[in-house]
């Protein structure tokens, strides 16, 4: 079965191609999940560290502005206060002021060195540290000459954005000598006095000076709490741990830079483990829930392949079920194309008496009995021939070797002999048959829709021929279901649209002078067809399943029209099918109630086929109708081979004799004996005897002298509307001239 197993493959590949989706889709968010998480620490780490950097810079530059600031005051104050304020206001020569800066080095700790400068960038004094420069004394001159250098009226801001030059008393800036950088304040001494020496007065500037050591960055790096500040001359590469110092012409000729704390990263490393356990969690439920979703696709691939295989194969046969059968079929007659190619037959095989079997050993047994009813049509049939179980007791047979009429008979007998042999079921021997309907192709047909339907119909009628039989598909076959099923539905057209009738034919008392009861006989008369004998719609309806619709129509429409009958028995037969209706019994009782009949007066024909099936059921039945008030009669009495036991058994009203039993009557002959005794048995248990069937004056003079009560047949009257019936209940003798006459 090539396209069922390509289905299973399909859906195979489909779970896992579904499996591996879903865990490129669970891996990609977890990835998604983990880099967004990642991403967020990151973005937090980052933050954390340029926020302190920031902090850092701005503390850093607040405490070099305020270390600048402080050291100009501090020298307006010193000079404006001191020695050197009274020097610079009286003549003197350049040792004056010498002597003056000397006694004023003592206030000048915090500076390496300071001198005085006048016109033209001469030095008239200078002073520096011992303790900071002595290894530097030898240079004193030469550097102070290059500090000189480095001093302009004007300077730009050492730090901040604002590079405009600045002028004023007090001023700082930066400088550099060699590899080291110093910072200058320039105070501007002729803002307090004029300095008059032999050469004249001339103005004069203050100057300070610092190196820019790493013992000074070391105390200013401990202050702000920022670790190793340094000075370098080029520009550092982090934008966020430099500091830029200026010179006087406003160019950055220094940068302090340091290692720039990292929050983030303290708190980074503090909960590395937290993440790395997070971390981990999320990885063993990814691979949790990997290994579920594994497990559940192996389920569900299991299950599909278990689906597969049942949806292919009938679970209790284990032979292939009716869709498996439907695509076999369809693949095989692909490759039929005219009558000169292969040819293949269909099988339809329903087995006779299953219910039986099933009813009375139950399920359990009928199950069995399917089983080994599969095990030999599969030993019945070729290689290569498919066998099926199509549902029920039905099975089908896909013809392929051998497909000719006779080899299809030959498979329909070597069937036939199989199944007819007894079966062991749970250790007692039962005996069913089948019947089987044929169809071939492309004799009867092509497509798998024809030919099944055409060996339904042949079933059909292998069945209605006495079942235990095969029948090949005819074409007049076709035409009778045809036929059969056009009646179908117009009789369900005229169930549902009242478009039925009834007749009734009288029953009269043995002298013929009364009618003591009518008969209600369904009519119908068709729009096309024009009447249609009761013998032939009623079979139809038995066998699509429209009896009970139709006895419910028959029964209401009864007790509607005899109701102007006061006195008048009604006769309604009930079949078989109707009677074992769960319903039955409830019915009737509505419908009298509804159409407000004497239930007295309404007589219910049962025949020996009701009782058959399930005599316990039967009797519960009737025993409830009669308790209603309803009589029972026992119509076709002497036909089956039990009357008797069911007379003893049955609370029947009265018997009817059948009208086979007066059809070839003589008064001395051996059917007047039968009838004579039977109506003697119906006296003697005191109940009515009709008989039925009486056309002539010999079997009315007959009936008459033996006892029966009632009588009914064409010496009467044939079954008439109830029109007529209400013309004979007016007479006082209404069948009198009709006895006359015969």
């Amino acid at each position: 079965m090539p396209a069922f197993n390509a289905a299973k493959m399909t859906n195979a590949g489909s779970s896992a191609r579904m499996f591996a989706s879903t865990v490129v889709t669970l891996g990609c968010a977890f990835l998604l999940l983990m880099a967004a998480g990642i991403g967020v620490v990151v973005a937090i780490t980052r933050e954390a560290n340029r926020l302190e950097a920031q902090r850092q810079g701005e503390r850093i530059e607040a405490a070099v502005s305020a270390q600048i600031k402080l050291s100009e005051l501090r020298l307006e104050r010193l000079i404006s206060a001191g020695d050197l304020s009274e020097t610079l206001q009286q003549p003197g020569s350049a040792a004056t002021l010498q002597a003056a800066l000397q006694r004023l080095s003592r206030q000048l700790m915090d500076f390496d060195g300071a001198y005085i400068s006048g016109t033209g960038e001469t030095v008239l004094a200078w002073v520096e540290n011992s303790t900071t420069t002595d290894h530097l004394k030898h240079e004193s001159p030469h550097r102070i000459e290059a500090l000189q250098r480095g001093v302009k009226s004007s300077f730009a801001p050492v730090i901040g954005d604002d590079a405009a030059p600045r002028f004023g008393a007090a001023r700082s800036t930066i400088t550099t000598d060699g590899d080291e950088a110093l910072m200058l304040t320039v105070i501007d001494l002729s803002r307090i006095a004029t300095f008059s020496s032999e050469n004249g007065s001339a103005p004069l500037s203050f100057v300070a000076y610092r190196h820019l050591s790493s013992a000074l960055l070391s105390d200013l790096a401990e202050r702000n709490r920022v670790t190793d500040i340094r000075l370098v001359t080029t520009p550092p590469a982090e934008p966020l741990s430099k500091l830029g110092l200026r010179a006087a012409d406003g160019k950055i000729g220094a940068w302090l830079t340091w290692s720039p704390a990292r929050p983030g990263d303290v708190m980074l490393r503090r909960f590395l483990w937290a993440l790395i356990a997070v971390a981990v969690l999320f990885s063993a439920i990814f691979v949790f829930v990997v290994q579920r979703l594994r497990a559940s696709a192996e389920q569900i691939e299991l299950r599909e392949r278990q689906i597969q295989r049942l949806a292919g194969q009938d679970e209790l046969s284990l032979l292939p079920n009716r869709r498996s059968f439907d695509l076999t079929l369809d693949q095989t007659l692909a490759h039929i194309q005219d009558d000169d190619g292969p040819s293949l037959a269909v099988l339809l095989i329903d087995l006779d008496r299953f219910k039986a079997v099933n009813d009375t050993y139950g399920h359990t047994a009928g199950d069995e009995l399917i089983r080994q009813v599969a095990v030999r049509l599969s030993a019945a049939v070729h290689v290569g021939d498919t066998v099926a179980r199509l549902g029920g007791d039905e099975f089908g047979i896909i013809q392929t070797h051998s497909a000719t009429p006779a080899g299809c008979a030959a498979l329909g007998e070597r069937i036939l002999a199989s199944l007819t042999e007894p079966f062991t079921i749970t250790g007692a021997e039962v005996t069913i048959g089948s019947s089987i309907g044929i169809a071939m192709a492309p004799r009867d047909g092509t497509s798998r829709e024809a030919l099944l339907k055409l060996a339904d119909t042949a079933l059909y009628e292998a069945k209605n021929s006495g079942r235990n039989r095969y029948a090949f598909f005819e074409s007049q076959m076709n035409r009778s279901m045809q036929l059969k099923r056009m009646v179908e539905d117009d009789l369900r057209h005229a169930i549902d649209n009242d478009q039925l009738m009834l007749h009734y034919q009288p029953q009269v008392s043995v002298d013929g002078s009364t009618l003591v009861g009518v008969e209600a006989l369904v009519r119908w008369q068709h729009p096309a067809h024009g009447m249609i004998p009761p013998s032939d719609f009623i079979a139809i309806a038995e066998e699509r399943g429209l009896i009970v619709p139709l006895s419910e129509w028959v029964l209401r429409r009864a007790c509607t029209e005899a109701r102007r009958w006061k006195g008048i028995r009604l006769a309604v037969n009930v079949s078989p099918i109707q009677f074992r209706h769960k319903d039955f019994v409830a019915n009737v009782i509505r419908t009298i109630e509804e159409t407000d009949f004497d239930p007295a007066q309404l007589e219910l024909e049962l025949t020996e086929g009701v009782l058959i099936e399930d005599a316990d059921a039967a009797e519960a039945a009737m025993m409830d109708i009669r308790a209603h008030g309803v009589g029972l009669a026992l119509d076709d009495f002497g036909t089956g081979y039990s009357s008797l036991i069911y007379l003893r058994r049955f609370a029947f009203d009265k018997i009817k004799i059948d009208r086979s039993f007066l059809e070839y009557m003589e008064s001395t002959g051996e059917s007047a004996i039968l009838v004579h005794s039977m109506a003697h048995l119906g006296r003697a248990l005191g109940l009515r005897v009709c008989a039925e069937g009486v056309e002539t004056a010999e079997q009315h003079r007959f009936l008459q002298a033996i006892g029966c009560h009632e009588l009914q047949g064409f010496l009467f009257s044939k079954a008439v509307p109830a029109s007529e019936i209400d013309r004979l209940l007016r007479l006082d003798n209404p069948f009198a001239e009709i006895l006359a006459a015969a």
